[in-house]
């Protein structure tokens, strides 16, 4: 915090490599994890979640997925790892860039390889969104802080 009482925009190295990482599994992939440093958080950036994400070998970051309204990237700062992308798997490593539009093409990252991969992460924070995890045949609909999980099966057109 600053003398204001608002959070710093300036987050300077030292304090990012102490920043204690929060460590998410996702639970519709028992082989995620991924540990995550929010840098949005730190400097109260409101519209906008910025991370730094490791991957340990052999681990994946989340589950596949795409997004219906919020835009995302990922910038690789270090390590290697397998992008899926649509339908298809790219070798990533230091300095590739990743963009994914509203609504976006299905991603995921896994890290086969013998060291850490390390990323810049972040993306738009609206107040409502929608996520898919096609392979799984669900849905997460986010209401600011409410999340709901709904199998495909047991949606209902509501109106056309």
């Amino acid at each position: 915090m600053s003398t204001t009482g608002k959070p710093n925009p300036l987050l300077r190295a030292n304090a990012i490599a102490e920043l204690t990482a929060f460590a998410f599994n996702h639970p519709l992939n028992p082989n995620s994890e991924i540990h995550l440093r929010s840098l949005s958080t730190m400097t109260g950036l409101q519209r906008l979640g910025i991370s730094i994400g490791r991957v340990p070998p052999g681990k994946e970051s989340f589950v596949y997925h795409f997004h219906h309204t919020e835009e995302e990237f990922i910038y690789i700062l270090s390590g290697r790892g397998i992008a899926e992308i649509g339908d298809e798997e790219f070798e990533v490593g230091p300095g590739d860039f990743m963009g994914f539009t509203a609504p976006s093409v299905g991603h995921n990252l896994r890290n086969p390889f013998d060291q850490d991969l390390v990323y810049l992460m972040g993306g738009e924070h609206r107040d409502m969104e929608i996520g898919e995890f096609p392979r799984h045949r669900k849905r997460l609909i986010r209401s600011r802080d409410q999340f709901h999980l709904a199998d495909d099966n047991d949606l209902k057109v509501f109106f056309k």
